[in-house]
């Protein structure tokens, strides 16, 4: 999907400037966005191979059904020789469960800030970055707002990306998205202001947690007026057979 993007801005499709004509920032990719300093860093589990993983959550399944004090003295017997069994092979092959559950908190901080610390150097720089625009709640001062993330889908139908990953943009003029994943190229000011706010989407409430915002001084669509309504009935077809499922196929609202 991510590819077809990309196609799209070499392609050069039809594009409308929505408002007036701005120096044009330093082009950034989502890429650049996350802090370079947190990116890399000792991550444990990401060593195991996918039967390694199963088996440390085995493990600690195992010790807390037998913490527990559950089971018939067959059935825990039986657990017990299974947990054995497995921390043996883990053993093995290197791998030590109680090493690697004591780095459980320390890991999960490690990734909490690759993924929300945004990158110091583009604070209050002007840039341009193309990505998917989600209509928002307008701030308190009536100024339009939108999200912007990297693939379509994003925070509806996909999983939302990592707060560095998304961009909470305040938009000026007339222009706001008229779609939910409108493809758009932004220019302004971009600033690290990390936010969350609930909102609704396709799929119900989601957290909209954004490490940046973008005081937009440009913006331009990336879509013909045909090939958005074409996505707009698409997802309608895609609410309506959901909400078909949801009612054993009676008539449902969208």
């Amino acid at each position: 999907m991510f590819f077809w993007f990309r196609s799209i801005l070499l392609a050069g499709l039809v594009c409308y400037g929505h408002s007036a004509m701005a120096t044009p920032g330093t082009a950034l990719d989502w890429v650049d966005l996350p802090d370079p300093s947190v990116q890399v860093y000792e991550d444990p589990y990401r060593d195991l191979s996918p039967e390694q993983f199963d088996d440390v959550l085995f493990v600690v399944r195992m010790r807390g059904r037998l913490q527990q004090d559950a089971g018939s003295a067959e059935e825990r017997q039986k657990w017990q020789e299974l947990l054995t069994e497995t921390e043996d092979a883990l053993a093995g092959v290197g791998v030590d469960v109680d090493w690697l559950l004591d780095q459980r908190e320390l890991v999960k901080e490690r990734r909490r800030k690759a993924g929300m610390s945004g990158n110091p150097q583009l604070d209050g720089q002007t840039i341009t970055i193309a990505g998917f625009a989600i209509p928002g709640p307008s701030d308190p001062d009536g100024r339009s707002v939108a999200y912007l993330v990297p693939e379509r889908g994003m925070c509806s139908h996909m999983p939302p990306p990592p707060p560095n990953q998304m961009i909470r943009v305040r938009l000026n003029g007339d222009w706001t998205p008229s779609y939910f994943h409108e493809p758009v190229r932004l220019t302004g000011k971009l600033t690290i202001d990390p936010t969350v706010q609930n909102m609704m989407v396709v799929d119900g409430l989601m957290p909209m947690n954004a490490t940046y915002q973008l005081d937009t001084e440009r913006v331009e669509t990336l879509e013909t007026e045909a090939d958005g309504l074409e996505w707009k009935q698409r997802a309608a077809d895609r609410i309506r057979a959901a909400g078909s499922r949801k009612t054993g196929g009676a008539q449902a609202s969208e």
